[in-house]
């Protein structure tokens, strides 16, 4: 096989990957959060890149609501629109290119430094003729794209596009409920999740306040689902979601990571205490009995708890000791139950 054959070859083999993730993302529906997440992944398998972002326009900010590869940690980033290639985009309607973000003028070197990129390539995302966003592949290395990441990163922009077109055909705040909010629960989703905790964060630390982080997951999900079916789990799931929401205060963060995993955010705290008290009064609440279809299902969560600034200050540490915490509890009501 000669070297244009060889070329061709490839060309064809990503053209089949990306009308086989046309059929996923239409699986996915109106879930617009997981689209872009579907996406930043995808693209960055097919381009090789070190990372992919979703980055959605909101005021004068650009915002991370999909991350992959060396980007996945700076989820919810919020970063200046004005002064970066993401912005320039935007304003451009277009595709830019960045070889090297240590001499590039356009780009913001220091956000570029904090993700560990050097260089990337955006396109812009529309909706209803506007650009709302960009789909961003990043490089840890200076002037790793060629224009043939730019045309797989161009098709893969237009998929997003479409799902936007299709996940709503009303104003652009439709679009920003769909692409921060879960199709099946109504919670904030992941991304909109590690948003809220880095501005809820930020301010604590301003105001010398504390913060409570709750990570639940779901006890007997999969019993439910292998018995009666995922409509049965999927009410499951839903009727969780409105017992946590129920029992939170309105300045909390309820939200669905995915699964049967939540998460609730509880800003401005007077102690630990008052964190392990919430998380008791959920379990409680999520425990009552609930019926299905006439069929009387269990609900109940194992959740565990962290504290800013006693279990950490920084996102990930907080999110990492109550996932512990959480385990914890799971691994002690088992030894409790033999």
């Amino acid at each position: 096989m000669d070297k244009q054959d060889a070329g061709q070859s490839n060309d064809s083999a990503i053209l089949m990957e990306i009308i086989r993730a046309q059929t996923e993302i239409a699986k996915l529906g109106l879930d617009l959060g997981g689209v872009m997440t579907f996406v930043a992944d995808r693209v960055q398998e097919l381009t090789e890149a070190s990372g992919a972002i979703v980055e959605l326009a909101e005021g004068s900010e650009m915002v991370y609501r999909a991350a992959a590869g060396i980007a996945k940690g700076q989820l919810g980033l919020r970063l200046n629109r004005a002064g970066s290639l993401s912005g320039l985009c935007i304003e451009q309607g277009r595709v830019l290119r960045c070889d090297d973000s240590e001499s590039d003028p356009r780009v913001d070197r220091e956000a570029c430094r904090r993700v560990g990129l050097r260089s990337m390539v955006v396109a812009p995302l529309n909706h209803n003729d506007t650009t709302v966003g960009v789909l961003k592949i990043a490089a840890a290395a200076p002037g790793f794209f060629t224009d043939g990441h730019v045309r797989v990163l161009e098709l893969m922009s237009g998929l997003i596009a479409a799902a936007m077109y299709h996940a709503t055909t009303y104003e652009t705040s439709e679009l920003y409920h769909r692409a921060t909010h879960d199709s099946l629960t109504g919670l904030a989703n992941r991304a909109l999740f590690y948003d809220r905790l880095r501005q809820c964060l930020a301010l604590a630390h301003r105001q010398s306040a504390q913060v409570g982080l709750l990570n639940l997951d779901m006890d007997g999900l999969k019993p439910i689902n292998d018995r009666y079916g995922h409509r049965a789990g999927d009410a499951a799931i839903r009727e969780t979601a409105q017992r946590i929401r129920r029992i939170s205060r309105q300045s909390d963060t309820v939200a669905r990571l995915g699964g049967d995993e939540f998460a609730i955010i509880l800003p401005d705290i007077a102690c630990r205490d008052s964190a392990l008290s919430h998380a008791g009064r959920i379990a409680a609440e999520i425990s009552q009995p609930f019926a299905f279809e006439d069929r009387a299902l269990d609900l109940g969560a194992s959740i565990g708890v962290a504290t800013f600034p006693l279990d950490g200050t920084e996102p990930d540490a907080l999110i990492e000791q109550a996932d512990r915490a959480m385990y914890e509890t799971k691994r002690s009501r088992k030894v409790q139950r033999a």
